[in-house]
């Protein structure tokens, strides 16, 4: 799993996730669907480095608000945004800045968050946009998933990805949770939990914040979970909600598996 990170200065959990077994027979292309976090501390040597990936599409899955907070120094030729979603400041900083909160209700906070983000209307539309887009990908060209910090919604839309193409639950799985090495969530969480401190005025221990920088298996399984209830599977929410037809998804698989 770990040849699948790519190390950058300025930019975090960079990753392919492509190359995963199809249950529809062959590999999903390597080289071809990467994620990460945002670009806005990319540096003049990561910005040379991410040219050779020749990424075509870019699904930049934050809000407005947080584009405008950290402007991207690198977009795709082909980006996706979406004007919806708009916050006068980050969801996580404010329950954390007005609340005396520990780990527990961190935790539930990130779980709640993971009920939700399947049915807001902004998330929809970005995810039914990376798929029509997905289907025009020029041959050779790559495309990428990217949010702040490139593991919450962004986890969510590339194992909906993973499910089209036919990865397996394991390896849909085992992809999310790479996000913590990818990360280095254990190694930078004293200080990053000191900087927020120092930001929001708090005095929380390191291990309250661990849920909005890393991830835990259970935060997926809740969207999945959500998205069934929902929709009835995973399959009804793709075709009646994001307009991914089976005959569409047919077509994903022609383009992104190789055999």
């Amino acid at each position: 799993m770990k040849h699948r990170i790519h190390a950058f200065e300025g930019i975090r959990n960079f990753r392919d996730f492509g190359g995963y077994a199809s249950r529809h027979g062959g590999r999903v292309k390597s080289g071809v669907l990467f994620r990460s976090g945002h670009y806005g501390e990319a540096s003049a040597a990561d910005l040379a480095k991410i040219a050779a990936f020749n990424i075509h599409l870019q699904a930049d899955l934050r809000r407005p608000d947080e584009r405008e907070r950290q402007p991207g120094k690198w977009s795709a030729p082909h980006t996706l945004t979406h004007p919806g979603g708009r916050e006068t400041e980050a969801p996580h900083v404010r329950f954390l800045s007005e609340m005396h909160i520990g780990p527990e209700e961190a935790e539930n906070w990130m779980v709640e968050y993971y009920r939700e983000a399947p049915f807001k209307a902004h998330h929809q539309a970005l995810f039914r946009g990376w798929f029509d887009a997905l289907e025009t990908l020029p041959d050779n060209a790559g495309a990428l998933v990217n949010c702040a910090a490139g593991k919450d919604r962004t986890g969510i839309l590339c194992a909906l990805t993973h499910h089209v193409l036919g990865v397996s639950d394991e390896d849909i799985r085992a992809d999310y949770v790479l996000t913590n090495e990818a990360a280095e969530v254990d190694q930078r969480l004293p200080t990053m939990a000191r900087q927020f401190n120092q930001f929001i005025g708090k005095s929380y221990p390191p291990e309250v914040f661990r849920p909005f920088m890393g991830v835990r298996l259970h935060y997926l399984e809740t969207a999945l979970a959500c998205i069934a209830a929902d929709a009835g599977s995973t399959e009804a929410y793709l075709n009646d909600v994001l307009g991914v037809t089976p005959v569409r998804q047919q077509q994903l698989r022609d383009k992104l598996l190789a055999a």
